[in-house]
Parts: C-alpha cells; structure tokens; sequence
C-alpha cells in the first residue's frame, strides 16, 4: 500500500481525525444522519411507489411476470453494474487522491466512464436479443412468459444507465460528498410515480399498464444518472473523452472489478435462485411478487442504515488501508459494525413482530386483498432475522473492498450461493416464507465467515466490545418488541382496522417501541446511543 500524505501539505483530502473517543462516534453519527436522512427520504417514497404498485397490480398475476422480467438486467446491473464499479473505482481513485496524483486519478476516472459506456451499451444489447432463453429458466412467471420476454426487453437500458452512474457516484463518494448520491433515487422514485398514477390509468389492459410500469423505470433510471452530473464541477479535474486502457491503475480496477463483481453478483444471484424456487416451486402467479413486497420493506431500514454507515466509512477505510494504518481500520470498522447493530438489531425485531399490521397498512388496498397480506407478512418476518447480518456483511465487505482484498468475500459469496440454493430446496416446502429464511440464515453464516477472515487479516478486530454492545443492545431491542406488540394489540382491538386506525395502533406502537429502545440503551450503557444524543449540540467538525 502506498504511503499517505503527511500531515501540514496543502494538496490532497485533510488526514483523518483519530478514530478514537467520543468524537470519532459522533462524526459517524453525523455522516451517517445526514446520509440517512437523504437515503431515508427515497426508501419512503420507494416504499410509497411500492403501495402505488401494489394498488394497481396487487400481488397475484402477471405482475409476477414483471418482477421475474425486472430480476434478469438487475442480475446483470448487480454483477457489471453501479455497486461493482463504485466498490473496485474508489479504492483506486481515492488512493490517487490521497497521493496527490489529481489529474491521473480523473484520467482514470474518464477512461473508466468511456470503457463502461461501450462495454455495458454492448452487453444491454445483447442482452435484449438473448432475453427469450434469460427467461426461460423461470418457467411460465404469471402465466405469460412472452410478456416477461418483452418486460426485460424494455428493461435492459438500465444496466448501462447505472453502469455510468456508478462511476459518477464513485467521484462524488471518493470526496465525500454523500448527500447527492443519496438523493437522486429520490427523482428515480418520484418519477416512477408519476409514470404510474399518469400512465396506468389510461392503458386499457393489464399488460399495457406493465409495460407503463416498466418505461417509467427506464426513464427514471436515466433522470438518476443525469441529475448528479453537476456537482462533478469544481472538483480537481472532470470527466474528458479519453480511453488509457495502458494506464496500470485502469487495469487495476478491472482486476479489482472480477472479484468484487463476482461477490456482488453471487449475492444479488441468490435473489433469482429465490424467483426460481418461488416461481416453479411454489406458486407463479403469487410467490415472487409476495417475496418482494416483503424485501421493500425489509429494504427500508436496510437502505437507511447499514447502506449509509458502510458507504460513509468506505472512503476513509480506503484512505487508512492506502496508509497502512491497520489500527484506525480496526477502529472504524469496529464502529461501523456496532452502529449497524445499534441501528438495525430493533428494525428487525419490530419487523418480526408487527409483521402483519404493517404490512396490512402499507399494501392492503385496491388489488391487494386480504389474503395476501398474511403471505407477505410471513416472508418479512422471515427476512428480518438476518436483516443485522446484511447490514454486517455489507460493512465486512467495504472493509476487504478498501484493503484492496475482494478475493475473501467472493469466495464467501460462491459459497453462500451453494448454501441459500441447498436451503431453498429445503425450506421451499414450508411455502413463501421458506425462501427469505433460507436467505436470512446465508446472511448468519456469510457474517460469521467474514469476521473470522478479517480477524486473521488483521490479526485482531474490536471483537470484545463489539460483542458487548451488541448484548447490550439485544437487551434493549427485547424491550422494544414487549412494548411495540403489546401497545399495537390493545389499541388494535380498541380501534379497529379502518385506515385511520391502523395509522393509530402502527404508528403509536412505533413511537412508544422507540421511546423504550432509547431509555434501555441509557440505562444499559449503549455508547452508539451516546453519539446520537451528541448530535443535537453540533455537527462536528471534519
């Protein structure tokens, strides 16, 4: 690894603060409150373009045709795609940065952007030729495999879409700037909504307002890519129609792309081994579309909190990884795992025990009827046991990412395939819920996988106080399900099921689920409580 920047010049990002003490907490909480509110506000108004979705579409029916059609380019976006290229781009670009060397890190940075045009422009089209046979594992999703034939056509352009924007977001992330990454799938969202409550309405057929559903996310896709090009301005170079596939550090984030391709992409292929069991196993016209109601929601606080803590520490993990400076590394994954648990550990138990109202709240209108809602529920609750792990492996796999080591999590991620395809075939006869189980317990093993390993890697990790707080934290997350369950049932049974009354029971166990988790963590000593209570004096200072 090559050395940092000493302390005093003038070029080059500022050094990091020590990642030690009180401080070091409270400028995570910070970083990550900012993001998370930006993140957070696009996961609500996904979660609303989702109820929008599910009023026009309900959960049975061809809509499981687009979900399967959706799953083809998003394997391909997930595997070449925006995540792949940001994790293998800014490792390299920051390096570059942090070693001064500006203007070879946005040569870079151009070559990357032109490489990815051409090679994902090409890999789109093909992919809309070949989506005849793309489809024809899935058997016959919703009962009409032409129309999933001709979704995923109409589709495609979004893996190109990202692919540029993985390399925009990758500069903007290099100089941590968070805030507008985070904020364009706010208009990606928008805009779907928009499309829908414009462009259903007035289509006289089922498929006819699928194939609206489907434009409007290509139109949105490329509303997100353009939106944050503007502030690449004033930064120390910009993106020129250059190609230097001889420079060594291009060929280096292709070398590091293959394994971090193969991580991201085995992960994300762990969703079609789910379409595929669900699908042809289980039932095809409720099944897949069921599973993924489930994971929006499962994906909101998973969007709002481990995606913001890892992505946050990303680029000041790359930059103590190009210095050497294992301690701080430990640090700072050290605090990006307790603040994942102290985050996430009480959105998976009010997931799991308010299941069923929530989902009844959120989805249970129009052609989403009352008999969907239990099959729904059950597959949230069964996502939300390893709703902590996936925020824990994501941060385990920043942290291999920024040593510049991908290898170890790829070759978790093939064998994390074998294992949720091995319990899929188990688990899939318990019905719907099987399948996000078998994903919830890949996520356990992946997580434990990853610790050891970087343990070895790093000869110690923070395991002891990380292990403490999260007890403590269990402690205070079994208070809040009490609390949350035992205030939604009575106001539940007072109230009724009308619309206004699922807002009051939901929303009153929600508040007083939180004001429990809160004061146990006070009483329990929860230091990750202590840099969110520090956020109402100040932003701190980078």
């Amino acid at each position: 690894m090559g050395q940092g920047r000493r302390a005093g010049t003038t070029e080059g990002p500022p050094i990091l603060a020590p990642v030690d003490g009180r401080d070091a907490r409270r400028r995570l909480a910070w970083s990550t409150a900012v993001f998370s509110l930006a993140t957070g506000l696009s996961r609500v108004l996904g979660l609303v373009r989702e109820i929008v979705a599910a009023y026009y579409f309900g959960a049975r029916g061809r809509i499981n045709a687009f979900t399967v059609a959706f799953q083809v380019p998003n394997l391909v976006r997930a595997l070449l795609a925006d995540a792949a290229i940001s994790s293998a781009f800014v490792p390299v670009f920051s390096e570059l940065l942090e070693k001064g060397d500006r203007k070879r890190a946005w040569r870079v940075a151009s070559s990357l952007f032109w490489l990815i045009l051409l090679g994902l422009g090409g890999l789109t089209a093909l992919g809309i030729v070949l989506a005849p046979w793309l489809i024809t594992p899935f058997g016959n999703p919703g009962g009409d495999k032409q129309l999933a034939v001709g979704l995923a056509r109409v589709l495609f352009p979004v893996v190109v879409l990202l692919g540029l924007s993985g390399v925009v977001v990758g500069i903007l992330n290099s100089y941590e700037e968070f805030a507008i990454p985070a904020l364009t799938p706010v208009f990606w969202n928008v805009a779907i909504i928009v499309g829908l409550v414009l462009g259903v309405p007035h289509a006289h057929s089922m498929n006819a307002k699928l194939y609206v559903y489907a434009v409007a996310i290509v139109v949105a896709t490329l509303i997100q890519f353009l939106l944050p090009l503007p502030w690449l301005r004033g930064r120390d170079g910009r993106l020129r129609l250059v190609i230097d596939v001889h420079d060594p550090a291009v060929k280096r984030v292709f070398v590091l792309m293959l394994p971090v391709t193969l991580g991201l992409g085995l992960i994300n292929f762990n969703a079609v081994v789910d379409s595929v069991f669900a699908s042809r196993l289980i039932d095809p016209e409720l099944a897949p579309t069921a599973i993924d109601r489930a994971f929006r929601i499962y994906m909101l606080p998973q969007g709002m909190f481990s995606v913001a803590v890892a992505t946050v520490l990303f680029p000041s993990l790359s930059r103590l990884a190009a210095r050497g400076d294992l301690d701080g590394f430990r640090a700072r994954v050290g605090l990006g795992l307790r603040q994942i648990a102290f985050l996430l550990v009480p959105a998976s138990v009010v997931s799991a025990v308010l299941a069923e109202p929530i989902v009844r709240l959120v989805y249970q209108r129009g052609q989403f009827g009352p008999s969907q809602t239990p099959v729904v529920a059950g597959a949230l609750a069964a996502f939300s046991l390893g709703l902590t792990f996936n925020g824990a492996m994501l941060m385990l796999n920043r942290g291999f990412f920024s040593l510049q080591s991908p290898w170890t999590p790829t070759a978790i991620a093939l064998a994390n395939l074998a294992l949720n395809a091995a319990l899929d075939a188990a688990f899939y006869r318990f019905g719907t819920w099987g399948i996000p189980l078998a994903t919830s317990l890949v996520n356990i093993a992946g997580t434990a996988l990853l610790l050891v390993l970087l343990r070895r890697r790093l000869q110690r990790i923070e395991f002891r106080e990380t292990t403490a707080a999260t007890l403590r934290i269990l402690a205070a997350a079994a208070v809040l399900g009490a609390v949350a369950f035992g205030v939604w049932k009575g106001l539940d049974e007072t109230v009724g099921r009308a619309l206004w009354a699922q807002i009051v029971s939901v929303g009153t166990a929600l508040a007083a689920s939180l004001a429990a988790y809160l004061v146990s963590c006070r009483l329990l000593g929860v230091r990750e409580l202590e840099a969110l209570l520090a956020l109402r004096h100040r932003a701190p200072r980078s």
